[in-house]
C-alpha cells in the first residue's frame, strides 16, 4: 500500500467523488461502448506495467515510466464512470460477488485452517 496519509474511503465516496468530477462537465458520461473502450485501453496499460516490472519485456527508454499503483488508480476510475452512468452501485455488486464466493466457491480453494 502506498505510504500517504489519506483517510480511507468507500466505494460510495468513491463513486460520488467520481461523479461530482464528471458532473462538471457537459459532455457527462462516454456511452457504455465508449467506457468499455477505456476500461480495456486502461487494462492495457495495466498489462503493459506489470510486464515491466514483473514480465519479461522491460520498457524501452522512450516509454513513459506509470507505475502498477497509477494503473490500478486509473482503472477504478473508469470503473467507477462505467457504474455510475448505468446506475450500478458498486458496494451492492461487490456483496453480490462476495457471496457468490462464499457459497458457489466456498469449497473451490484450499483454507489455510486446513492445512493444520
Amino acid at each position: 500500500m502506498s505510504g500517504h496519509a489519506m483517510p480511507e474511503k468507500s466505494l460510495a465516496e468513491i463513486q460520488r467523488e467520481v461523479d461530482a468530477y464528471i458532473s462538471q462537465f457537459k459532455e457527462g458520461y462516454f456511452s457504455p461502448l465508449a467506457l468499455m473502450a477505456r476500461m480495456s485501453e486502461e487494462v492495457g496499460e495495466l498489462a503493459r506495467e506489470v510486464n515491466h516490472y514483473y514480465g519479461e519485456k522491460p520498457k524501452k527508454q522512450s516509454e513513459a515510466e506509470n507505475t502498477v499503483e497509477m494503473e490500478l488508480g486509473d482503472i477504478l476510475f473508469i470503473l467507477s464512470c462505467f457504474a455510475n452512468s448505468l446506475g450500478i452501485d458498486l458496494t451492492e455488486a461487490h456483496n453480490k460477488v462476495m457471496n457468490k464466493f462464499n457459497t458457489r466457491d466456498a469449497n473451490r480453494w484450499t483454507r489455510k485452517s486446513d492445512e493444520l
